[in-house]
């Protein structure tokens, strides 16, 4: 059986270039950069609170690509950037686009932005289980490298158990791409983890990574590992 992918969701920081080397060290496979919004509807109350934080920090889209050329001067795995589609509109699509891939992201994740808008902006793309098969199939084909499977119907968070409207939508998506299945949103221990991965290619982690970098390096280590190792055994 192939490496399960981890990809570990870490909001944009000054400190995030040496917490994201030490989340690879540990074991992850991808990095998603938050670059804070002030109104973030697909967020829970974590990365909200990180995201206020770090805009009350300067982390402006600017500041945010600095961030994300130093991470890429520290590891080598995918980077990549996930906001919304208001930074873009005010920055400049292309402008962003290509500034991002110049400071080292390998694609872009835009919560809020429809898989038929913008379609000239490579990017992942993300289903839910309330996507019609149209709009999943629209989603998988347009989609940069692997599909993002939001487990729920609602905002980011840690939740008590795995949703269980991921095997369907797991089921839905494979009969739409060949392409890689991440699935996101409410993942946020190594049962999860464990349980995600019979039915997906990878998982995405957002709200205890950054609970857990918010206590340092030596914390997201242990946390990161611990998913590393759940994924690895099932």
């Amino acid at each position: 059986m192939s490496r399960k992918t981890l990809v570990v969701y870490l909001m944009a920081m000054p400190e995030t270039p040496e917490l994201a080397e030490a989340a690879v060290e540990a074991g992850a496979d991808t990095v998603e950069l938050g670059f804070p919004f002030s109104d973030p509807l697909a967020d829970g109350p974590v990365i909200r609170r990180a995201g206020e934080r770090a805009l009350h920090a300067g982390m402006r889209t600017a500041r945010c690509l600095q961030v994300l050329a130093e991470t890429r001067e520290r590891v080598s795995v995918p980077l990549i950037p996930m906001t919304y589609s208001s930074i873009l509109d005010a920055y400049g699509w292309k402008r962003f686009a290509d500034d991002a891939r110049g400071a080292g992201a390998t694609s872009l994740i835009v919560a809020d932005l429809p898989a038929d808008v913008h379609p000239e902006t490579r990017r992942v793309q993300l289903v839910a289980p309330t996507s019609t098969d149209e709009r999943l199939r629209l989603a998988a084909a347009s989609t940069d490298g692997w599909l993002y499977l939001v487990t729920v119907t609602g905002t980011t968070g840690a939740r008590t158990d795995l949703a269980p409207t991921l095997a369907p939508l797991a089921e839905r998506a494979r009969n739409a791409t060949t392409k890689p299945l991440y699935a996101g949103f409410g993942i946020s221990t190594p049962d999860h983890a464990r349980a995600a991965a019979e039915l997906v290619d990878g998982i995405a982690v957002g709200s205890r990574a950054v609970e857990a970098a918010e206590q340092g390096a030596a914390e997201l280590i242990r946390f990161v590992g611990s998913l590393r190792a759940a994924l690895d055994s099932a």
